[in-house]
């Protein structure tokens, strides 16, 4: 299993827990998150990238929320399952947040994960969550291309 794919799953487990749990996890996150990552926790990058995801989504979140919600018709953010609802957080922080991971990229991953370890159609509810997500952002970097610069 590649590394950054390895980092997701401990982001994801250490999601999880702020979301049953709040805030406490955070006290020790890079400890939680060394262990998760045994024994890729020796190499700095894998740690940083799965911290980057779990505090980028903590500090986020409410963004990411309005986002999901928006595209997410008749689909109460709280009752979605705790894993498809972290699943999205994170990838939609990936595809909005973070330059250097393409959006094929945070969307396979993210279905992936959800397949992995949520129900049997959540791999297709992320997906068509996530696609919006990616077409939106396309659609508005397409508009401000063409804007001319304003004071």
């Amino acid at each position: 299993m590649r590394k950054r794919t390895q980092a997701r799953e401990a982001a994801l487990q250490v999601l999880y827990q702020l979301d049953l749990r709040g805030a406490e996890i955070l006290e020790d996150v890079d400890g939680v998150l060394r262990r998760l990552l045994d024994p890729l926790a020796t190499d700095p990058s894998v740690v940083q990238f799965a911290r980057d995801l779990v505090l980028g989504c903590w500090g986020h979140q409410a963004e990411l929320d309005t986002r999901i919600r928006a595209i997410a018709e008749n689909w109460d953010l709280d009752r979605m399952a705790t894993v498809d609802r972290n699943v999205l957080r994170m990838a939609t922080f990936e595809l909005l947040f973070l330059d250097d991971v393409p959006a094929k990229v945070a969307i396979n991953e993210a279905i992936d994960l959800a397949k992995r370890y949520s129900t049997g159609d959540s791999g297709a509810f992320v997906n068509g969550i996530l696609d919006k997500i990616r077409a939106q952002k396309q659609e508005a970097a397409s508009e401000g291309e063409g804007a001319p610069d304003r004071p």
